[in-house]
């Protein structure tokens, strides 16, 4: 399964990450894995959540401007070196890696990477065959 990834368009101010965080806390909505990156006068804040829908409606009804993409999440070993059992099939299938940022949490006594390529359904079939495994739904429960 691919996972939802919304990324919102904020003003690089103070306070403007803490006003997303407030509406999303105020509604239940649990932030699984969280990106924050400037760009110029804006920030970029890339989410995953357990309850992306509810964060889509919340987030427009609030104004804000959103991108709704596909991530992978996939579990990764947990030692030096354990990323490029990622990245190093990623490579040799000519798949490139946009970014990756983490998982808040654990899955399996592993860590967890979120994952955005340019070739979304041929990179689960490279992890699946190098034997890692791609988190499904049961990653908003954690």
């Amino acid at each position: 399964m691919i996972l939802k990834q919304i990324s919102v368009e904020l003003k690089n101010q103070p306070g403007e990450m803490s006003r997303v965080s407030d509406l999303l806390g105020e509604e239940g909505i649990n932030i699984r894995a969280i990106c924050a990156a400037p760009e110029g006068e804006k920030s970029i804040l890339r989410f995953v959540v357990d309850n992306p829908d509810k964060m889509i409606d919340l987030l427009q009804g609030n104004g804000y401007k959103l991108m709704i993409e596909p991530v992978i999440a996939v579990e990764t070993p947990d030692h030096a070196g354990g990323l490029n059992a990622v990245l190093k099939p990623l490579k040799e299938a000519n798949i490139n890696v946009s970014y990756l940022y983490p998982f808040i949490g654990r899955f399996h006594d592993n860590a967890v990477l979120i994952l955005g390529v340019d070739k979304i359904e041929p990179a689960i079939e490279v992890l699946r065959k190098n034997y890692l495994t791609i988190l499904e739904k049961e990653l908003y429960q954690i």
